[in-house]
């Protein structure tokens, strides 16, 4: 058996198209594209029924400070950072005692953490001394009515009571 085979074809031609096929044809391709992004975006962002919904969040929650744990041992010390603490906490004052609100000078604050007469004394003994090593005052309502704010009296409430657990007391 003979076998003919057919002449070769030839290749296709290319097709050229004009603007406006060529701007159909890629409006065409740009649509398919959008259409795809658009149905990604859905499924990734769908809403999952099983998923309770987050509240939504009207005000910060309330959040009371806690107390710093006193980092001494010793009473005097113990008395002299908690005084520390409150004045941090209440407030401070000069040419006074005290106030309504809890603010008070820092005589006033040894005074109101103190247990007795003696640990006052003790705590106002210490604190004297510190004031008039690093400040060069002779009493302690002179010193604490000359300060500008409170961040001087905190330092030396904070000497104070390294001092007094250096010493132990």
């Amino acid at each position: 058996m003979i076998t003919t085979l057919a002449p070769a074809a030839s290749p296709p031609q290319a097709i050229t198209l004009d603007l406006d096929a060529r701007l159909a044809l890629i409006d065409a391709a740009m649509t398919v594209r959008l259409d795809e992004a658009a149905v990604a975006f859905e499924v990734r962002t769908a809403h999952l029924p099983a998923a309770d919904p987050l509240p939504e969040v009207t005000a910060p929650p309330h959040l009371v400070p806690q107390p710093v744990p006193c980092p001494y041992s010793t009473p005097i010390a113990t008395v002299l950072h908690r005084a520390q603490q409150r004045i941090q906490e209440y407030g401070w004052l000069r040419g006074q005692l005290r106030d309504e609100e809890g603010a008070a000078c820092a005589a006033g604050h040894i005074r109101a953490v103190a247990h007795g007469r003696d640990q006052y004394e003790d705590a106002l003994a210490v604190l004297l001394e510190v004031v008039r090593r690093d400040f060069g005052a002779d009493g302690i309502p002179a010193w604490n009515d000359a300060q500008p704010d409170a961040r001087p009296v905190i330092l030396a409430f904070g000497r104070a009571a390294e001092l007094a657990h250096n010493r132990q007391q």
